[in-house]
């Protein structure tokens, strides 16, 4: 078996992140229902807090406000933090509604 996943998704680090403070649940494989603690997010892929006992590149379903069900790859980890990639590239009109519901306070919202 080759190391890690073949994205389709070509890396966009630069990709503007949104910070948020969400936990939600994914959907793993081998260990199930885990808990993600998302701090940002953007139309590629999120970051989370904490230790994470997934290696690179196994993937984990979320469930995202205006967005539905999304799967998603390990790219880096280390002990405190995690970053992951979409499978695919959110469009941007959903991203905005999704940011709105998450941040409720409007002086975090994004420019429409």
């Amino acid at each position: 078996m080759s190391g890690g996943a073949q994205l389709s998704v070509t890396d966009h680090r630069r990709s503007t992140r949104h910070p948020v403070d969400l936990s939600i649940i994914g959907e793993h494989r081998r260990l199930g229902d885990i808990m993600l603690d998302l701090i940002n997010v953007s139309t590629t892929g999120f970051m989370t807090r904490g230790q994470t006992e997934l290696g690179r590149g196994e993937r984990v379903t979320i469930r995202l406000p205006h967005i539905g069900r999304i799967e998603a790859f390990l790219v880096w980890n280390d002990t405190e933090r995690a970053g992951f990639q979409f499978e695919r590239i959110v469009r941007a009109d959903d991203f905005v509604k999704m940011i709105k519901a998450l941040q409720p306070n409007p002086r975090l919202r994004p420019a429409s």
